[in-house]
């Protein structure tokens, strides 16, 4: 990801088919979400989203399921801190995970201070794309060497209701992931070493899983 800057994320849009690709999977959630009308929806189907994602996360990461129901439990809690504090957000998370909260080199360290200032600054992108792009950075990082994708997937989650994409969390982007998992672990690796093409590659990926995530919604039945 480029160094910190002014709307660093903006640029991103400018790749080809990114701009509509989240357009189309904004759409979708938002269809999803007025159809079976939001102020109608549960605190029980908020539970069982989150809880959907805490298997569909383990299952990603080869196990996990105690430490991903403990993020799923705490993770609405952290949406007013992820505004303003998204460091420590990282740092929860992973203690929920089972880890110390730090991170394990001064290197993941600084990259993770450039994503919370990135994630600080305004920007004009999607909030699907902000998503898509912690989610990258902290998969592929791996910052604290043990849970970091169980990390990476709430803190995608945690920016969808931050940022008003889906308030009551009813979407379920780790079941998105799941279900195109070949794709998901090929795309993270290409995210990691393939540079600007790597970096194209995973958005429109991450906008077919978001997608994905709203029909495994439990709002779909």
């Amino acid at each position: 990801m480029p160094d910190p800057a002014p709307d660093t994320l903006a640029r991103l849009t400018s790749l080809e088919g990114v701009p509509s690709a989240f357009a189309a999977t904004r759409d979708g959630i938002d269809a999803l979400l007025r159809d079976r009308g939001l102020r109608r929806t549960t605190p029980e189907q908020t539970a069982d989203s989150l809880l959907r994602g805490a298997h569909a996360s383990a299952e990603l990461s080869d196990g996990s399921v105690d430490a991903a129901v403990r993020i799923s439990a705490e993770l609405l809690s952290l949406v007013p801190v992820l505004k303003r504090a998204p460091l420590q957000v990282l740092a929860r998370l992973d203690v929920l995970a089972g880890g110390s909260g730090r991170p394990a080199t001064p290197e993941a360290a600084a990259r993770m201070g450039d994503l919370a200032q990135t994630l600080l600054a305004p920007t004009t992108a999607p909030a699907l794309l902000v998503a898509a792009v912690a989610h990258a950075e902290i998969a592929t990082v791996a910052p604290f060497g043990t849970a970091d994708g169980l990390v990476a997937r709430a803190v995608e989650r945690l920016l969808l209701v931050a940022r008003g994409v889906d308030p009551a969390s009813l979407v379920v982007p780790e079941a998105g992931h799941l279900a195109l998992r070949a794709e998901y672990e090929s795309n993270l690796r290409g995210y990691a070493t393939g540079g600007r093409a790597g970096l194209h590659a995973w958005l429109l990926y991450a906008a077919e899983a978001q997608a994905r995530g709203a029909e495994e919604s439990p709002l779909r039945g």
